[in-house]
């Protein structure tokens, strides 16, 4: 009988070693995050990082009264929480449970508002704090309420009773073992580094979670040396995503400095590197120039970056790594995509822009893309991430990149699947102007042509040359050879044009009163219908100068835009 129980001792041990070998796991998985956050989690912050972005002490009142206004989209709650009310949008319900509005009832710095963001904050937690599967416990939303909370702790906490403080300790350790188990799982792109960002924040905050912050910078260092590009840029080549990641990573800095830890290099070179490289995208208006993912420049947070950069660094002008130049002359700026496609990864809000440039003088813009549209318009994305939406050539009504959707999992879906993987440039300066040559294989595969575009930028800015052409691939022959192509030129919103009577020229009417000339010996000019999705109005309808022209008549188009008047 010993025999016969010891012998199924040990066949239960091995059928637990073997087959039952996933629960041991499952249970020891979370008890490793469990450990570095502290048994329940950390009893208290020891500080509350700097919220930079602009607020507005207004917007407390409108709150107060139950106006929601977020994502172009307004909500009267009637009395209720905004928590229970059906979300007229999902932009509008993401930033209702990402919590950066809170900074506006800081802001306002009564005992209304703080009374108002501690009850917001327990309603959060009563109606949702526990329903992890949904979309308030997406990675994105969660990220940014977690970092909100923490930097608005003073906000929520002050007079608080010890019950709602043990509750919200709870939450925010909650809601950090989410997305530490999620990091280990399935976030990706840009996320994963936000994610990071929140985590190490949090183990600088908490009482007593010195190896969760440790693992974290860690992480976050490695993370920010595989995210963030040796000339500053960022992997997925999106300018606003440079201004997302230094709005948090200023911040982060701060936080370690508060509390006596070295920050991580890598986190030091990356916002070194970072400051150059946002000033690459800025034309003369100030504003971020239009490319990959980049809507409306907020000013005020480009304004109160700019004041952290203690350098005060120059702009780049040759970003090899991110895919991007700058041209200078005079007052006028040039900038161009000269980049491949994104990784897969980080690409979902990447644009088929390759070559596409804007151009502004004395802080007018002239020649832009069409932009990206806001959360609130999400349904136009598609159309602006198109070639015909940028400023460059467009073969066939043929964008030079191929956007995913449809997957059975839809891992796919609006990631960039095909597109620019070679771009050849060459840059060159001489007394009286800068030239920039470059070319790309994204119309390779299906039409076996390249597009070579080169561009010539006068020293006093007053004149812009340029030639696109197709050619055979690789010097061998195309079978192509009646394809159609359109060269198109975006102008800004606020342009007025005049096409002329021998058709070949456009006048371009500034509203300062400098009118400058674009023409294209040889071809007949259109000037067409544009939309501009980026402006603070909202989508602005606009020109665009396009010469349409076909392959075997001419395979390259020659233009000029020139100053002929005003100051």
């Amino acid at each position: 009988m010993t025999q016969s129980v010891a012998g199924r001792g040990q066949f239960a041990r091995l059928l637990a070693g073997n087959s039952f070998g996933w629960l041991r796991r499952t249970i020891a998985w979370p008890m490793r995050y469990a450990d570095l956050l502290g048994f329940g989690g950390p009893k208290r912050l020891l500080i509350a990082p700097q919220d930079i972005r602009t607020a507005d002490p207004t917007m407390a009142a409108d709150i107060y009264a139950g106006y929601f206004a977020f994502a172009g989209k307004m909500v009267n709650t009637h009395g209720r929480s905004p928590f229970e009310v059906a979300p007229p949008s999902p932009a509008w319900a993401s930033t209702l449970a990402g919590f950066g509005w809170l900074r506006h009832l800081r802001a306002a710095d009564t005992a209304l508002s703080r009374a108002n963001a501690q009850a917001l904050v327990e309603d959060w937690i009563k109606l949702n704090g526990r329903q992890t599967k949904t979309p308030d416990w997406e990675p994105r939303v969660a990220i940014r309420r977690l970092l909100s909370w923490m930097s608005q702790s003073p906000l929520i906490l002050e007079g608080a009773d010890s019950q709602f403080y043990r509750l919200f300790m709870k939450s925010i350790s909650r809601q950090a073992m989410l997305l530490q188990r999620r990091i280990n799982s399935d976030i990706e792109g840009e996320a994963r580094l936000f994610a990071l960002i929140a985590l190490a924040e949090f183990g600088l905050c908490g009482e007593n979670l010195d190896k969760l912050q440790e693992r974290m910078s860690l992480m976050l260092g490695e993370e920010l040396g595989r995210q963030v590009l040796a000339d500053g840029g960022h992997v997925g080549r999106n300018p606003q995503t440079i201004i997302d990641l230094l709005l948090d990573l200023l911040p982060l800095r701060q936080a370690y400095s508060a509390r006596g830890v070295s920050a991580p290099p890598q986190l030091l070179n990356a916002i070194d590197r970072m400051m150059p490289m946002l000033r690459l995208f800025r034309l003369g208006d100030g504003s971020l120039a239009l490319f990959n993912g980049m809507g409306q420049t907020a000013p005020n947070d480009l304004a109160t970056i700019l004041a952290h950069d203690d350098a005060r660094a120059a702009p780049l002008m040759n970003a090899p790594y991110s895919g991007y130049q700058r041209m200078e002359g005079g007052s006028a700026v040039l900038i161009m995509d000269t980049g491949v496609i994104p990784p897969l990864a980080f690409s979902d809000r990447a644009h088929a822009g390759c070559l596409s440039f804007e151009f502004s003088t004395e802080g007018q813009r002239l020649i832009v893309n069409c932009g990206s549209p806001n959360e609130s318009r999400a349904a136009m994305r598609d159309a602006a991430r198109s070639t015909a939406a940028h400023s460059t050539l467009t073969l066939a009504d043929t964008s030079s990149c191929r956007f995913g959707a449809g997957d059975k999992k839809g891992s796919l879906d609006g990631k960039i699947v095909s597109g620019p993987t070679k771009v050849r440039l060459k840059r060159q300066g001489a007394e009286d102007c800068i030239a920039l040559e470059a070319s790309h294989d994204g119309y390779e595969r299906q039409f076996g042509l390249t597009h070579t575009r080169s561009l010539y930028l006068s020293t006093e800015g007053d004149q812009l040359e340029g030639e696109d052409k197709l050619t055979p691939a690789g010097g061998k022959k195309t079978s192509v050879t009646t394809a159609d192509y359109a060269v198109r030129f975006h102008l800004h919103s606020s342009l007025r044009t005049r096409l002329l009577d021998d058709s070949q020229s456009v006048e371009i009417h500034t509203p300062s009163g400098q009118v400058w000339l674009f023409h294209a010996e040889g071809h007949r000019l259109a000037v067409e219908e544009s939309i501009s999705f980026a402006t603070a109005e909202g989508v602005r309808g606009a020109d665009q100068i396009v010469v349409h022209t076909n392959i075997q008549q001419y395979p390259s188009v020659s233009w000029t835009l020139y100053k002929t008047s005003g100051d």
